[in-house]
């Protein structure tokens, strides 16, 4: 081993230890002079003749040390105050550092000469030390305890550390100037940077060492306990190898690990797609354009235990003609003022959401308004109070009374429990059909209205998008319908039936960016009132496999217009209150697919639409006598049932040549293949006079024709050419008879109905 301090070295090596006095330390002749052969202690000069310590010489721990006043005495230091310091923690020199030589020993006075008596010290006053004059030392810690430097108890030690280690305290404020900072001294055998190791003060050392200043350091976290993965480890390591061994093992084990895999797959996968709807969702709500409309609490509302669980939507389409709608046509703010219901839908969904019912209101229907408050459709604020009013046109009470005067008013026409409510404008309907892609229509006629012009240029199948949509559902002046507001109605439906049809059938449901779009604009251009994302997800969710099949649109009948020049639509108030006695009841309504027993899986989930094909004739009772009667006493109504349009008008222009009293022609509820007259109590000979006119028509008795008789013409109805003459009053005549009719509600024959799920071009 080669000292650092030998000839050539680049530094001398500092104390590391109190001095030892050679064997030859008593002798006077030729003593061991350090002063004279090595000159001052103090200078740093590199002198010739330095020899490497013998081993004996070397420092041993623990023997001979001096006290702090002695190491200061020797190095020529001043003894003054100074603050106390802590000894930082004595760790075992490195292997690495190189040997230290023992400090030059304490200097005696000159051979011969008695040293002198100790005496107090003169005091120097105050001065600033130099540079390279170590201020204090921390006091030297007594032997620490033996340590267990064994392997074992070394990697336990270093683990229970580990883990017990906290954050390190905040960094100290930064001392001034005039404060001297005292640092413990370190040995050049220690670390590079030549600081002393950190880490918790260790048993038995002053409270101080532990509060001494240190560098901030960032937080270590514990050291995890890892013995029980370790085990699961090797157990695991150890099966995989006996079923290596094992043929045919390892192949199972991959294929398990590979669907494993693709089940972890497909959860991801799943989380992703429901995050992104979460996502959409969340931006939707909070965004609704909401209004005070529904009343839960109305007295008027009918049986409203059985009504527990339905859904009910009043929906409205306004023909506002404020800012962009004056753009779309039919005039301005300067021609129509406010916003009047230019389209009322009530749509009824049953708690077990086995079918949708969907009943358009005439806008002229004659109304008898409730007590209302005046409403500001500009703000959505209801004002003073309006008074009850008889015989006004219902799309008025939402002009008038708003959302919340409508809702009243067919609350107490229909009796049903409206917890939703939702309106749009001309705007609104335009921009959403344009995000929807278009909405495919069919006509056996072109239609054209003399206000909007050109709707159908042809006859067939069209997508309407944008305008012309919009065009196609408001029309009411079109000549080649020739009934106002009920062709209309008709059109709107069909519109959106088409429109059902294509929602459902497309990728709109399955596209997230289609149908956010779809969403947002609705959003957009709606009012709405207890209506969220939330219930509309649900309702969707609830009435997943409902076909469009089982969604049916009646038409509220009516029973001509009022002789008061205001030309409004007399309700059939009877036949109203059939009509909603049954959706309430949830009774069976014309025109919707019914379901078959689930027995029959082999076959279609729906029978055929009554509304789309004809039922099949009823067997005959025989032939049954009556009395003609004069077609002045005979008032007849003209259903459609043929499928064939204008059949009806043709034939109400023939029986009123011939004398007979025709209030009016309609669409039948269903569809026939033959041709037959009904009848209320007492109106037997009135329907059998009617009967004899048309070749193999035959007569029925039905409680539901309240006056007068109703003829419904089959598709075996060979065309005006084959009507004869009316039987002269008081002859008798003979026709068929059919059984009774038995209904088990009192539904009319004469309601309007479109079935979603029918594609027939009409």
């Amino acid at each position: 081993m080669t000292s650092d301090d030998e000839p050539g070295s680049q530094q001398p090596d500092g104390p590391s230890g109190p001095a030892r006095r050679s064997r030859r330390a008593g002798r006077t002749s030729q003593s061991y002079d350090f002063r004279a052969r090595f000159g001052d202690p103090e200078s740093t000069e590199r002198r010739e003749g330095l020899r490497e310590p013998v081993r004996r010489e070397r420092r041993v721990p623990g023997r001979d040390r001096l006290t702090v006043r002695e190491l200061m005495e020797q190095m020529g230091v001043e003894n003054q105050p100074t603050p106390p310091q802590s000894a930082p923690p004595q760790s075992p020199p490195s292997p690495s550092a190189p040997a230290q030589s023992p400090p030059p020993p304490r200097p005696g006075p000159p051979p011969g000469q008695r040293p002198p008596a100790p005496g107090p010290r003169a005091q120097r006053p105050p001065e600033q030390p130099p540079a390279d004059v170590t201020q204090a030392l921390p006091p030297v810690a007594d032997t620490p305890p033996p340590v267990d430097l064994s392997e074992a108890a070394t990697a336990e030690r270093a683990q229970r550390e580990s883990r017990g280690q906290v954050p390190s305290p905040p960094p100290l404020p930064a001392r001034g100037p005039a404060e001297p900072t005292a640092e413990p001294a370190v040995p050049a055998g220690d670390s590079a940077a030549g600081q002393a190791p950190e880490g918790p003060a260790e048993a038995g050392e002053p409270e101080a060492a532990a509060a001494a200043p240190r560098r901030p350091r960032r937080p270590l976290e514990p050291t995890p306990d890892l013995t029980d993965a370790f085990k699961r480890a090797r157990a695991k390591r150890r099966r995989q190898s006996r079923t290596a061994r094992t043929p045919g093992k390892g192949r199972k084990a991959a294929v398990r690990s590979t669907g494993r895999v693709l089940v972890a797959l497909a959860c991801v996968l799943t989380l992703v797609g429901t995050g992104y709807m979460w996502n959409l969702k969340r931006g939707w709500n909070g965004s609704w354009n909401n209004v005070a409309a529904v009343d839960g609490n109305d007295p008027n509302i009918r049986d409203k235990n059985a009504q527990y669980g339905d859904e009910t939507y009043l929906i409205v389409g306004t023909d506002s003609r404020s800012g962009k709608n004056a753009k779309l046509g039919g005039g301005d703010t300067t021609t129509i003022e406010g916003i009047r219901a230019d389209t009322i839908l009530l749509v009824n969904i049953p708690a077990d959401r086995s079918r949708v019912v969907a009943v358009s209101w005439p806008r002229d229907l004659q109304v008898d308004r409730p007590e209302c408050q005046d409403w500001d459709p500009e703000t959505g604020d209801y004002g003073t109070d309006l008074p009850a009013a008889t015989g006004v046109k219902i799309n008025s009470v939402y002009a008038e009374g708003g959302p919340t005067c409508l809702v009243k008013t067919l609350t107490q026409m229909s009796g049903l429990n409206i917890n939703h409510f939702i309106a749009m404008d001309f705007e609104g309907f335009e921009k959403v059909v344009n995000e929807i892609g278009g909405v495919n229509v069919c006509s056996t006629v072109p239609l054209y209205d003399y206000e909007l012009g050109y709707i159908l240029r042809k006859a067939g199948t069209k997508k309407l998008t944008g305008r012309r949509a919009l065009n196609y559902v408001r029309a009411r002046n079109i000549s080649a319908e020739g009934n106002g507001d009920y062709g209309r109605i008709k059109r709107q439906q069909l519109f959106m039936s088409s429109l059902l049809r294509s929602t459902l059938s497309s990728d709109v449901l399955s596209n997230p960016n289609k149908l956010n779009k779809i969403v947002k604009t609705f959003i957009t251009y709606s009012t709405v009132d207890r209506v969220d994302t939330d219930s509309l997800i649900q309702l969707a969710d609830s009435m997943q496999g409902v076909e469009a099949g089982r969604v049916t649109f009646l038409t509220i009948p009516t029973s001509g217009t009022t002789e008061d020049g205001e030309n409004n639509e007399i309700p059939r108030t009877d036949d109203i209150d059939a009509i909603f006695d049954a959706i309430i009841d949830d009774k069976p309504l014309p025109g919707e697919k019914k379901e078959t027993s689930p027995e029959k899986s082999g076959e279609s989930s729906t029978a055929e639409a009554p509304a789309t094909s004809a039922a099949k004739a009823p067997a005959s009772t025989g032939k049954t006598e009556a009395t003609a009667q004069y077609p002045t006493n005979v008032s007849v109504r003209v259903l459609n049932g043929s499928g064939e349009s204008g059949v009806a008008t043709a034939v109400m222009n023939t029986l009123i040549s011939s004398g007979f009293n025709v209030p009016g022609v309609a669409d039948a509820s269903n569809k026939r293949s033959d041709t037959v007259v009904r009848y209320g109590a007492g109106e037997k000979d009135s329907a059998a006079t009617l009967a004899a006119m048309f070749p193999g028509a035959r007569i029925q008795e039905d409680r539901t024709v309240k006056a007068g008789v109703e003829i419904i013409l089959g598709s075996d109805f060979a065309g005006t050419s084959s009507i004869s003459s009316p039987p002269d009053p008081g002859s008798t005549v003979s026709v068929g008879q059919l059984p009774k009719v038995d209904n088990s509600s009192d539904l009319p024959n004469d309601l309007s109905v479109t079935n979603a799920g029918d594609t027939t071009c009409t």
